[in-house]
């Protein structure tokens, strides 16, 4: 039949017979970078030690954020208890799965656990570091505020404001914290990968299906549950707060305000760099999958090699983020501190290849004669192909800038329609999201495409240039964490000056300022992240194409029954693609609508707190802030599941039933339309948010406006756009790729051969329909709080970790 493949040329590896070694020389290189990986903690350490030297500020301020640290501990221990039990049973269904050994099923299943490990670790961290430096960073914002004033208290010494080197200050302690975020995720990852390969040489890449696996499915709980609890509590603060009391956004009076410090911890801090961890351990994954076919020996430590170099030049990137008196705005520090970062990657790139590569792949060991006979230079494919990957990341950067900084076009253009009212806000920036997403996918889909030519003739050399790509984009990730960290951090030191009411004048511009570029550095990361997913998803693809060859060459079996061939003209592989890119719609659905029903239930919480407490306004009564932390870590904590479930279950569903090449159109279904998602989704709310920051600023009215009033309702919606459900498709890709991945021999063992059992793909497939059906009808049934009757509008909680400013 026309579109199908015979087993050798599915099995388009070649010969999977040929022995790859980890050879003396290469274990010495993995162990150096082992050790670059555990200097990276270490220099960790020494920024954390530089961010807690700083003053804590006034008592006030010390209570405020000692109330963040508690809901946000209070929450992420509750997440982690509950993962916790979740990642077990997942570590006794990977035992179940083939392997070509019992060593290999353990080692995947361990390894499991540690990436889930590894993945929790450096969001917790993350969160930990950051709930102590958003105090700090208000303090030396204070330093600014007035003649007299001091981070101590009005007993200290009088003192000239200097709001520039206040400026400085508080900006340095911010991307300090997310430096140690971004130390972490690189030192972590490597690790991780670097033991693995250490440990089981050439049996390194199935192992590491498991450490890549561990890593992204704790990464999208983490993304969804705290993505879930950080918007219900600042959609439902603004709301009451800003355009119903017509009150500050951290105004201590608004019950919401510490469970809206609280969620930007446990989402945009503990949520996105689990995020970014999993994305730089799963491209370390498809890299090793993939270089082991088309490197041999060498690339089992040569896609080590290069986020290696990555991590030396993440640490001179963080310390060269240093204000300069001639600099625009923040971003002009952090910018040269990304492209100085960047620029030295590529040139430490290119000694690393020509000093370890051989300049012919006759020279390379362990691969088949097909590969041997390759016309060109595996050292020129290596080069471009990370090149590539930096050069795309830096493109996106500036693209996500332009479509989110205050200063530039698109976010003018909508602070602009805030003078006709919210309806105009909203379409504005829905367009801007739909128009960016466009380019940012193009742009993506060009490196991809670019990398893939590489190979020439070879497939397989061009999914591994594709693979080095995503490594040459994990060169800046350290940088990229830091960005991304810095904007929670400094959207909590403005919430807790205001609400201390200690930071005035001077000081509150220079919070203002630094929340402001913080918008855009998250804006920048979301954009940078989708495309490591895209990267990674790619990789992967080819990777899920090498098992389905191996899978079927030790079956013996032609695959036409099957349905191996991805022609889309075939009735199951239209309908897988499709699925994939329904599932994509389903997941951000649920994450909003979850959003929206959290959200319901804080509007009226703080609503009821306002109308039966009416000293809370005059200040003779003090909000109960616990009762609405506490609505947000159980509503976080049971929405979770829905979307969680969708991503393990529905690839197993489409595969079971429809078979591997339905599955890979699945997968192909789901990059697309999840690339553009996630774009549209991050970029429009970056833009919502920027153009509310613009209004209060005094542009079109200012705070307290008609014009601010619809900028505020533009920037609730845009906040589970650009912090739930966008952010959470880039571990959502990650997770039905190395699903496929995992399932795949187990569906060609059960389609046809000896053990084939169609009662069994039936049943497994069914099961899976069945759960994904029970989850989303689950989760329909909550309904949403908007009114004042039913049990979900009127319920009442008690709070289990109440955290109180007294």
């Amino acid at each position: 039949m026309a579109g199908h493949f015979t087993p050798e040329q599915v099995n388009f590896t070649g010969n999977n017979s040929l022995a790859v070694e980890l050879t003396g020389g290469d274990r010495t290189l993995v162990t150096v970078i082992a050790a670059v990986a555990i200097a990276a903690l270490v220099v960790a350490v020494v920024l954390v030690r530089q961010v807690l030297s700083a003053s804590e500020g006034t008592p006030a301020m010390r209570r405020i954020a000692a109330a963040v640290q508690e809901g946000a501990n209070a929450y992420l221990a509750r997440q982690l208890r509950t993962l916790g039990v979740f990642a077990v049973v997942v570590f006794f269904l990977l035992l179940l799965l083939p392997a070509d050994n019992w060593a290999q099923r353990w080692g995947r299943s361990l390894f499991f656990l540690v990436g889930a490990l590894f993945s929790a670790a450096t969001g917790y961290i993350g969160m930990w570091l950051a709930v102590r430096s958003n105090v700090r960073v208000a303090a030396a914002a204070r330093e600014a505020t007035t003649p007299g004033s001091t981070t101590e208290g009005a007993d200290q010494p009088a003192q000239a404001p200097d709001t520039r080197s206040a400026s400085h200050r508080a900006m340095k302690i911010a991307f300090r914290t997310g430096g140690v975020v971004g130390m972490f995720t690189v030192g972590l990852g490597l690790l991780g990968a670097s033991c693995v390969v250490l440990v089981y040489a050439a049996d390194a890449p199935k192992v590491l299906e498991g450490f890549g696996f561990g890593a992204a499915l704790l990464a999208m709980f983490m993304r969804v549950g705290g993505g879930i609890f950080t918007k219900a509590a600042d959609v439902g603060a603004d709301l009451v707060g800003k355009v119903e009391q017509g009150i500050p956004e951290d105004d201590p009076r608004n019950a919401a305000t510490i469970a809206d410090n609280v969620g930007d911890n446990v989402g945009d801090c503990a949520g996105m760099a689990a995020d970014l961890f999993e994305s730089y351990a799963v491209t370390l994954v498809a890299a090793l999958i993939l270089g082991k076919a088309a490197f041999g020996d060498s690339g089992l430590a040569f896609p080590l090699l290069v986020p290696a170099i990555g991590v030396l030049t993440a640490m001179i990137g963080i310390f060269a983020v240093a204000p300069r008196r001639g600099d625009r705005s923040g971003m002009t520090a952090i910018n040269r501190g990304f492209f100085v970062s960047a620029v030295v990657s590529l040139v430490l790139v290119a000694v690393a290849v020509y000093t370890y590569l051989p300049s012919s792949y006759a020279a390379l060991t362990g691969i088949d004669d097909a590969l041997k006979g390759h016309d060109g230079d595996p050292r020129v494919l290596a080069l471009v192909a990370v090149a590539i990957g930096i050069v795309l990341a830096a493109l996106i950067q500036q693209l996500t800038g332009y479509f989110t900084e205050t200063s530039r076009r698109p976010v003018r253009d909508i602070g602009k329609t805030s003078l006709t009212g919210p309806a105009t806000v909203v379409l504005a920036g829905v367009s801007v999201g739909l128009e960016s997403a466009v380019y940012s996918a193009v742009l993506i889909a060009l490196g991809v495409y670019g990398a893939f030519l590489l190979g020439g003739t070879s497939i397989m050399l061009a999914l591994f240039a594709v693979a080095l790509a995503g490594t040459g984009l994990l060169t800046t990730v350290g940088v990229i964490v830091a960005m991304d960290t810095f904007g929670p951090v400094s959207d909590n030191a403005q919430g807790i000056a205001e609400m201390s009411g200690d930071v005035q004048g001077a000081g509150a511009q220079v919070l203002t300022d630094l929340d402001a570029v913080g918008n855009t550095t998250k804006a920048i990361t979301k954009g940078i992240a989708i495309a490591t997913a895209v990267l990674a998803a790619s990789a992967l693809f080819g990777s899920y194409r090498d098992a389905i060859g191996t899978a079927i060459g030790e079956v013996h079996a032609r695959t036409d029954s099957l349905g191996l061939s991805l022609d889309i003209s075939q009735p199951n592989n239209l309908v897988g693609l499709v699925l994939g890119a329904a599932v994509v719609f389903l997941f951000s659905g649920l994450a909003i609508n979850a959003v929206s029903r959290s959200a319901g239930a804080v509007v009226l919480e703080v609503r009821r707190q306002f109308r039966e407490h009416p000293g809370i306004m005059d200040n003779t009564e003090k909000p109960e802030y616990g009762r609405v932390v506490d609505i947000c870590t159980k509503d976080a904590l049971r929405e979770l599941a829905t979307p969680g479930l969708l991503a393990v279950m529905a690839p197993i569903a489409v595969g079971f039933s429809l078979g591997v090449g339905a599955l890979g159109a699945y997968l192909a279904g789901a990059i697309g339309t999840g690339t553009l998602m996630a774009v549209f989704l991050a970029n429009s709310g970056g833009a919502w948010d920027n153009a509310k920051k613009l209004v209060e600023d005094g542009h079109h009215g200012g705070k307290g406006s008609e014009a601010h009033a619809a900028t505020v309702i533009g920037d609730t919606v845009g906040d589970p756009f650009k912090d739930t459900a966008g952010p959470a498709i880039n571990p959502l890709l990650k997770v039905m790729n190395l699903v496929a991945l995992l399932i795949a021999p187990a569906v060609v063992k059960f389609s046809y051969g000896a053990d084939a059992s169609r009662g069994l793909r039936i049943g497994v497939a069914a099961l899976a329909v069945v759960v994904i059906v029970g989850a989303v009808y689950v989760s329909k049934r909550r309904g949403v709080a908007v009114g004042g009757d039913g049990e979900e509008a009127g319920r009442t909680t008690q709070p289990a970790d109440p955290a109180v400013v007294s």
